[in-house]
Protein backbone atom coordinates (compact mmCIF):
# COMPACT_ATOMS: atom_id res chain seq x y z
CA UNK A 1 0.00 0.00 0.00
CA UNK A 2 1.33 2.98 -0.99
CA UNK A 3 1.29 6.60 1.51
CA UNK A 4 -0.76 8.51 -1.23
CA UNK A 5 -3.37 5.61 -1.10
CA UNK A 6 -3.51 5.79 2.64
CA UNK A 7 -2.92 9.99 3.52
CA UNK A 8 -5.87 12.05 4.52
CA UNK A 9 -5.96 14.26 1.81
CA UNK A 10 -8.05 16.64 3.51
CA UNK A 11 -5.26 18.95 5.26
CA UNK A 12 -5.53 21.85 7.50
CA UNK A 13 -3.06 24.74 5.99
CA UNK A 14 -2.15 27.75 7.16
CA UNK A 15 0.95 30.23 5.80
CA UNK A 16 4.13 30.40 7.37
CA UNK A 17 3.06 34.71 8.63
CA UNK A 18 0.08 33.36 10.48
CA UNK A 19 0.22 33.66 14.62
CA UNK A 20 0.64 31.13 16.79
CA UNK A 21 -3.21 32.46 17.97
CA UNK A 22 -4.75 31.61 14.04
CA UNK A 23 -3.24 28.29 14.28
CA UNK A 24 -4.63 27.41 17.21
CA UNK A 25 -7.42 28.28 15.99
CA UNK A 26 -7.89 26.14 13.04
CA UNK A 27 -6.85 23.01 15.19
CA UNK A 28 -9.82 23.91 17.73
CA UNK A 29 -12.21 25.20 14.30
CA UNK A 30 -11.28 21.29 12.41
CA UNK A 31 -10.95 19.39 15.48
CA UNK A 32 -7.24 18.30 14.38
CA UNK A 33 -3.94 18.40 15.93
CA UNK A 34 -2.06 19.68 13.59
CA UNK A 35 -1.42 22.47 11.15
CA UNK A 36 1.03 22.05 7.61
CA UNK A 37 2.86 25.02 7.21
CA UNK A 38 3.00 25.70 3.79
CA UNK A 39 3.76 28.49 1.31
CA UNK A 40 1.43 28.91 -1.51
CA UNK A 41 2.68 29.29 -5.21
CA UNK A 42 1.15 29.16 -8.59
CA UNK A 43 -2.26 27.18 -7.24
CA UNK A 44 -0.39 24.35 -5.15
CA UNK A 45 0.74 24.66 -1.27
CA UNK A 46 4.58 23.26 -0.27
CA UNK A 47 4.84 22.11 2.94
CA UNK A 48 7.57 23.82 5.00
CA UNK A 49 6.71 22.74 8.69
CA UNK A 50 4.46 20.70 11.11
CA UNK A 51 3.26 22.93 13.89
CA UNK A 52 1.14 20.32 16.36
CA UNK A 53 -0.53 21.02 19.19
CA UNK A 54 2.00 19.71 21.71
CA UNK A 55 4.13 22.44 20.03
CA UNK A 56 2.25 25.21 20.88
CA UNK A 57 1.71 23.84 24.89
CA UNK A 58 5.26 23.56 25.00
CA UNK A 59 7.09 26.03 23.03
CA UNK A 60 5.09 28.86 23.90
CA UNK A 61 2.07 28.82 26.38
CA UNK A 62 4.65 26.70 29.18
CA UNK A 63 6.89 29.15 27.86
CA UNK A 64 4.56 32.41 28.74
CA UNK A 65 4.86 34.19 25.19
CA UNK A 66 2.31 35.48 23.67
CA UNK A 67 0.63 33.78 21.06
CA UNK A 68 -0.61 36.98 18.63
CA UNK A 69 3.56 37.80 18.80
CA UNK A 70 4.88 34.55 17.12
CA UNK A 71 4.37 33.20 13.50
CA UNK A 72 4.24 30.02 12.68
CA UNK A 73 7.45 29.95 10.80
CA UNK A 74 9.12 30.46 13.76
CA UNK A 75 8.18 27.47 15.17
CA UNK A 76 8.40 24.88 12.47
CA UNK A 77 12.12 23.32 12.23
CA UNK A 78 14.33 22.13 9.48
CA UNK A 79 14.34 19.70 7.59
CA UNK A 80 11.02 18.62 7.10
CA UNK A 81 10.52 14.63 6.80
CA UNK A 82 8.32 14.34 4.17
CA UNK A 83 6.74 11.29 2.40
CA UNK A 84 6.08 10.86 -1.79
CA UNK A 85 2.79 9.77 -2.17
CA UNK A 86 4.35 6.81 -4.10
CA UNK A 87 6.07 5.59 -1.06
CA UNK A 88 5.67 2.35 0.55
CA UNK A 89 3.72 3.09 3.81
CA UNK A 90 5.96 0.55 5.59
CA UNK A 91 9.07 2.35 4.99
CA UNK A 92 7.38 6.02 5.40
CA UNK A 93 5.86 4.61 9.02
CA UNK A 94 9.96 3.37 9.75
CA UNK A 95 11.04 6.89 8.64
CA UNK A 96 8.59 8.25 11.04
CA UNK A 97 9.26 6.09 13.94
CA UNK A 98 13.32 6.78 13.15
CA UNK A 99 12.64 11.18 13.22
CA UNK A 100 10.22 10.45 16.45
CA UNK A 101 7.29 12.37 14.15
CA UNK A 102 3.81 11.21 14.83
CA UNK A 103 2.88 13.06 11.06
CA UNK A 104 4.33 13.70 7.93
CA UNK A 105 3.06 15.71 5.05
CA UNK A 106 2.91 13.96 1.68
CA UNK A 107 3.77 15.61 -1.44
CA UNK A 108 3.52 15.03 -5.11
CA UNK A 109 6.59 14.54 -7.58
CA UNK A 110 7.00 18.22 -7.78
CA UNK A 111 6.86 18.99 -3.41
CA UNK A 112 3.50 19.86 -4.04
CA UNK A 113 1.08 18.84 -0.72
CA UNK A 114 -1.17 15.96 -1.13
CA UNK A 115 -2.03 14.66 2.30
CA UNK A 116 -0.56 13.95 5.72
CA UNK A 117 0.31 10.81 7.12
CA UNK A 118 -0.28 10.38 10.95
CA UNK A 119 0.83 7.44 13.27
CA UNK A 120 -2.99 7.15 14.47
CA UNK A 121 -4.56 6.54 11.17
CA UNK A 122 -1.60 3.71 11.29
CA UNK A 123 -2.58 2.47 14.23
CA UNK A 124 -6.13 2.55 13.30
CA UNK A 125 -5.63 0.64 10.23
CA UNK A 126 -3.35 -1.89 11.88
CA UNK A 127 -6.18 -2.10 14.45
CA UNK A 128 -8.82 -3.06 11.94
CA UNK A 129 -5.92 -5.68 9.76
CA UNK A 130 -5.12 -7.15 13.42
CA UNK A 131 -9.27 -7.85 13.94
CA UNK A 132 -10.28 -9.25 10.08
CA UNK A 133 -7.03 -11.64 11.36
CA UNK A 134 -8.90 -12.44 14.14
CA UNK A 135 -12.16 -13.03 12.92
CA UNK A 136 -10.75 -15.22 10.07
CA UNK A 137 -8.67 -17.51 12.88
CA UNK A 138 -12.04 -17.70 14.70
CA UNK A 139 -13.89 -18.68 11.89
CA UNK A 140 -11.45 -21.62 11.00
CA UNK A 141 -11.60 -22.37 14.34
CA UNK A 142 -15.08 -22.77 14.52
CA UNK A 143 -15.04 -24.71 10.94
CA UNK A 144 -12.14 -26.93 12.28
CA UNK A 145 -14.79 -27.82 15.42
CA UNK A 146 -17.20 -28.78 13.01
CA UNK A 147 -15.65 -31.05 11.01
CA UNK A 148 -14.29 -32.98 14.76
CA UNK A 149 -18.19 -33.59 15.19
Amino acid sequence: MSVGDFCTRNVIVAGPDESIAAATHLMRQHHVGDVIVAREQEGHRFPLGVVTDRDLVVEILDAGIDPETVRLSDLITEPLLSARAEEGLADAVRRMRARGVRRMPVVDDDGALVGILSMDDVIELLAEEMQDLSALVARERSQEARRRT
